[in-house]
């Protein structure tokens, strides 16, 4: 892999909670984060992205998302649940983003905020048309996605190596 090789990161919200007499890693999705979720598989299925990866929280609010968004794409990419993506700071999610095998390309990361908004903000050093307007305004809520456009090696990510190229969010 060249140095210049182009690569996606996408970072998608799970979709929204219910809030029952659990621990907060088990909460489920609520009914309009069971209709959401489904809709921003869609979403991502339009972007046209071919994931290699799927890092996913296992968090069940996520996984429920992705079960129910991953329904939605032309193929299933690899998935692996990954604890560290639950109450993830900023630090963490650079950290797994530099421990990325170079062989991805387009890395799926389902996860939680404040960290998925936190590291699109952080990655973002460009953006295309207003989807900085527009993530900036919509606080990046439930279900929502960002597309972060970057060359070079995962071990390079840092603040600002990318462009945000794409941002969608439910209910908009």
């Amino acid at each position: 892999m060249s140095a210049d090789t182009p690569r996606r990161i996408v970072l998608l919200r799970h979709a929204k909670a219910d809030w029952p007499q659990v621990s907060d890693h088990e909460r489920p999705l609520a009914d309009r984060g069971r209709m959401d979720a489904p809709v921003a598989g869609r979403k991502l299925a339009d972007t046209g992205i071919p994931f290699d990866l799927a890092l996913c929280s296992t968090a069940t609010r996520t996984r429920e998302t992705w079960k129910l968004a991953v329904h939605e794409l032309p193929e299933r990419p690899r998935t692996v649940y990954e604890e560290r993506l639950y109450d993830a700071t900023l630090g963490d999610l650079l950290a797994l983003l530099n421990e990325t095998p170079d062989e991805v390309d387009d890395l799926l990361l389902i996860g939680h905020n404040p960290g998925m908004h936190a590291l699109a903000d952080a990655l973002a050093g460009k953006a295309e048309g207003d989807t900085l307007q527009r993530m900036s305004r919509g606080g990046f809520p439930t279900a929502a996605f960002a597309v972060i456009g970057f060359s070079g090696s995962w071990k390079a990510v840092e603040h600002g190596v990318g462009t945000l190229l794409d941002y969608w969010a439910p209910h908009d």
